[in-house]
């Protein structure tokens, strides 16, 4: 499916500055509540054991509201309906904000290290007191399931060791311990599709991503610091769900990661890269302003690389449709960007929410279908030997005809950015849009390889 794809001047997408978080609501943190009970009810799980810390608190998240941030935090779930936080001291006070009711259990050793040891108890006794001992199947969800085939997914854990150990000390030989991120995460996981309450909450961190990504193209200029640009990626004190990257010229020098005060200089590639909750925005390409100052050994990179990607992204966008099985979508970029030519090895889309990838239905063989409420990043990422990669990565969601309706409804403000940003794809960029796909993001396939050509960008036909 080859689309005719051209750079030409286009006037740039309409952004949303100060846009307002939306909260998620009681109807919603209730049917979250109900999911999880009801997945864990499908799997005869008699209790389940949410671990989180700063860097994996989505599962966690979802039903508390919060993460115990530089600390660590169990969420205990037992089919009785009983819900029962362990938490460290500095967040012993979060109990009361829980979204959800629960009882509180003071476990001092997930505080931080020389910290009062005040109260302290083993993690047996506790695990005792809430009669995991005397349960026959027994999940803990950490933040990811595993997806091996070599080894059985269901026995590897990634939360802490002690964590686990103390499990194993407690339960009865009989009694059947597993990973059970796949409750969450995983197909039919609760996790997986969103209402139009979660939508809205969501689309904030899109919208942000998206607005400071515009923003950030339109100020580079030669001898700007990546630390300048970096300094327009991070938005409203917002927490980061990715490392932020400015990087111009050589990547990875001295295994930095970070920005840095190097300079922008003519001709270098660049990379730009920021993620809130809900949405990444992405891009690279080169500091110059026309295919004739491309680097003499990558003079044909728009088409070696960067067409053969974005007619990618279109058909990506153009073929995202319910009831698609993941294998399909999955072929299909296979089709049009063969690996042995590209180099893409991930998944070409995947789902975001809390965390910007929270898993994916996109794999090869995948049965998984896609969903109404899905919320998908646009991921494609290309390798070719030699070439400066590219990239436009971007956040839409899928919603079927009822779900459609829920967010004009309820969200008239998000409905109408929504129609606007469907209107550029459409009329501007040319691409052809089911009203199943909601764009969530400002800047979907919004993709200019020269970054100095601030009126240039690619389309369709």
């Amino acid at each position: 499916m080859n689309h005719t794809i051209k750079l030409k001047n286009v006037i740039e997408p309409t952004i949303f500055p100060n846009v307002p978080p939306i909260s998620l609501n009681e109807e919603t943190i209730h049917e979250r509540k109900n999911k999880v009970l009801k997945r864990m009810k499908e799997e005869s799980i008699e209790t389940l054991l949410i671990y989180a810390d700063k860097e994996h608190g989505g599962n966690f998240e979802y039903l508390t509201g919060f993460i115990p941030r530089f600390e660590e935090g169990l969420l205990v779930i037992d089919n009785s309906e009983k819900f029962t936080l362990i938490l460290g001291n500095e967040n012993l006070k979060m109990q009361k904000f829980a979204r959800i009711e629960c009882d509180l259990i003071h476990y001092p050793q997930f505080s931080l290290p020389n910290q009062p040891m005040d109260n302290e108890i083993a993690l047996e006794d506790i695990f005792s007191k809430l009669n995991l001992n005397k349960k026959n199947k027994v999940a803990v969800a950490g933040w990811k399931m595993f997806t091996t085939k070599t080894t059985d997914p269901t026995t590897m854990f990634d939360v802490p060791y002690f964590i686990i150990d103390a499990l194993k000390n407690i339960l009865s030989s009989e009694t059947e311990l597993i990973n059970g991120a796949y409750l969450l995460i995983g197909e039919k996981g609760s996790r997986t599709t969103n209402n139009a309450n979660e939508i809205a909450h969501y689309e904030y961190g899109a919208n942000l991503s998206s607005n400071a990504i515009l923003e950030a193209m339109n100020a580079i200029e030669i001898g700007k610091k990546e630390t300048e640009i970096g300094s327009i990626l991070n938005r409203d004190g917002q927490y980061n769900t990715v490392v932020t990257i400015s990087a111009t010229g050589k990547r990875f020098e001295n295994a930095n990661i970070y920005p840095s005060s190097k300079e922008i200089q003519y001709g270098d590639p660049i990379s730009m890269t920021v993620g809130y909750k809900g949405g990444l925005s992405s891009r690279t390409g080169f500091v110059i302003k026309e295919e004739n100052d491309l680097p003499t050994e990558q003079s044909d990179y728009l088409d070696r690389v960067a067409k053969p990607y974005f007619n990618a992204v279109v058909t990506w966008i153009e073929n995202i449709k319910i009831g698609k099985t993941g294998k399909e979508i999955y072929d299909l970029i296979e089709s049009v960007l063969p690996q042995s030519e590209y180099g893409w090895h991930l998944n070409p889309g995947h789902l975001t929410s809390d965390e910007e990838w929270m898993s994916s239905p996109i794999y090869k063989d995948s049965e998984e279908t896609i969903q109404s409420g899905m919320i998908l990043q646009i991921d494609i990422i290309p390798s070719v030997s030699g070439y400066t990669g590219v990239s436009a990565e971007e956040c839409i969601a899928i919603a079927d005809r009822k779900l459609r309706e829920q967010i004009k409804r309820d969200y008239p403000n998000l409905w109408d950015r929504i129609q606007t940003r469907k209107e550029y794809l459409i009329n501007v960029l040319n691409i052809n849009l089911t009203e199943e796909i909601l764009p969530l993001s400002n800047t979907v396939a919004y993709l200019r390889p020269f970054l100095l050509s601030k009126n240039t960008a690619f389309c369709n036909k």
